[in-house]
């Protein structure tokens, strides 16, 4: 899934098709063991985890959480490495900062990039 290139905040108003590829990555994220994945895979040493690291910490079945990650991958969050017969995955850095400034106004947004 691609992210739209306009912000709802822009001032101008968003096109259909960017509102529901922006509702569509915000729906994947919008649920609290996605959310907690993310942060898993965040934090894990290399920045990557297998679904075997991470099934234990969430507390969920392999195949929930595996469902889980597809819908984080599928939403353009996450890349999935195949490595034998598990499959690793990461933060696709880009991706998370597109819907920060999505969804920053453009006035805070020149603000913060003016202060670093």
């Amino acid at each position: 899934m691609s992210m739209p290139q306009i912000s709802p905040l822009a001032g101008e108003p968003i096109e259909r098709a960017d509102a529901e590829r922006l509702a569509g990555v915000l729906k994947a994220l919008a649920d609290p063991a996605r959310l907690r994945l993310l942060s898993l895979i965040q934090s894990a040493p290399e920045g990557e985890a297998c679904v075997c690291d991470l099934t234990a910490p969430l507390g969920l079945s392999q195949p929930t959480v595996s469902h889980h990650l597809r819908i984080l991958t599928e939403a353009g969050l996450l890349e999935r490495e195949k490595r034998g017969v598990w499959a690793y995955y990461r933060l696709v850095p880009s991706a998370i900062a597109t819907i920060a400034d999505l969804l920053t106004p453009p006035r805070k947004r020149a603000t913060k990039k003016a202060a670093r």
